[in-house]
């Protein structure tokens, strides 16, 4: 065939870097629509867009549909989703509300592309902190087994769209429950009863899920900082039996999807990372069957956009 015909529903950061992933990744494409909640002209990666209604009908003939808007009761996805579905198109939705539904495959291709065998037309997008993290752990678990994993998240302004960037270059202040602007704030999203923050509690069973290691001890602290792009973590590792630093630098330097340069001193920020659709690995010390690392990843991209069209490329593979 000629070419997919795409929709993206949301118009905001994540939608726009859908368009650009599409654009650098050379998805086949014979029509690409984008939909939001009103009509009207976006200009998104350098591209004029006449923005439809995302509505049941606008899914018709669509062969892909990303959704990249509000998430909850009155998001596009709940709203929408099946729609697309009964249209034809499959669902990539980079929302929370069906990634722990277990009819659901929630899926980072490099760690789980097989899950996708089970799709019925609607996937989940990981969470873009979970994301880069289980693309790290995956090769660890494989050869050295996973007891338990401790990470502290240091994450970007966009991760929380539009608004969360005007907050740290404008100033605006009902954004986040404190100033970010020269701050870190250990609190994203709202906390449960049982002291965990919403960011926190998706780590912890999104990386169960994806991993297929349903008992797998995680303890996250998720902390947002002032910076634009790019999501850095300090993670540590209890693996299966005793490792040496040579046996994780080889384990690191051949996993898929990872970036990594093996010399002690070269490592990762979020401003290398911007716009890099990689996730990056440093700083890696090991001691008995423990392993620290620190990895980044841009939050727009692996963690989210370049992620969803991963996701669409693995089912287009899966046809030819």
């Amino acid at each position: 065939m000629n070419g997919y015909t795409i929709a993206i529903v949301g118009a905001g950061l994540v939608g726009e870097r859908l368009v650009s992933e599409l654009r650098r990744r050379e998805f086949p494409i014979q029509e690409l629509r984008v939909l939001a909640r009103s009509a009207r002209t976006v200009e998104m990666a350098g591209e004029a867009f006449e923005v439809g209604v995302a509505e049941p009908d606008a899914f018709e003939g669509v062969d892909f549909a990303f959704f990249a808007g509000t998430e909850g009761e009155k998001g596009a996805a709940v709203q929408l989703a099946s729609e697309a579905i009964s249209r034809g198109a499959v669902v990539i939705d980079n929302g929370s509300d069906f990634r722990l539904d277990d009819e659901v495959p929630l899926i980072v291709p490099e760690v789980n592309e097989d899950a996708l065998e089970n799709h019925n037309g609607l996937i989940a997008n990981a969470n873009c902190s979970t994301t880069q993290m289980v693309v790290t752990l995956a090769p660890l678990a494989k050869a050295f087994g996973l007891r338990k994993v401790v990470v502290s998240t240091y994450q970007a302004v966009s991760g929380s769209g539009r608004g969360g960037v005007e907050a740290l270059e404008d100033g605006r202040d009902d954004v986040y429950p404190k100033q970010i602007a020269g701050n870190a704030i250990p609190l994203i999203g709202s906390i449960g009863e049982d002291g965990l923050s919403t960011e926190e509690r998706k780590m912890v069973l999104e990386s169960r899920k994806i991993l297929s290691l349903p008992g797998l001890e995680v303890h996250a602290t998720t902390v947002r900082i002032p910076v634009h792009t790019g999501h850095a973590e300090s993670i540590y590792v209890e693996v299966g039996r005793d490792v040496e630093l040579a046996e994780v630098l080889e384990v690191f330097g051949s996993a898929p999807g990872i970036v990594f340069s093996g010399e002690a001193d070269d490592f990762p920020t979020p401003l290398e990372a911007a716009g890099e659709s990689g996730t990056f690995v440093g700083r890696i010390r090991v001691e008995g069957n423990v392993i620290n690392y620190w990895c980044v990843s841009d939050n727009l991209l692996k963690g989210a956009a370049t992620n969803a069209v991963q996701i669409a490329e693995s089912l287009v593979k899966a046809r030819v």
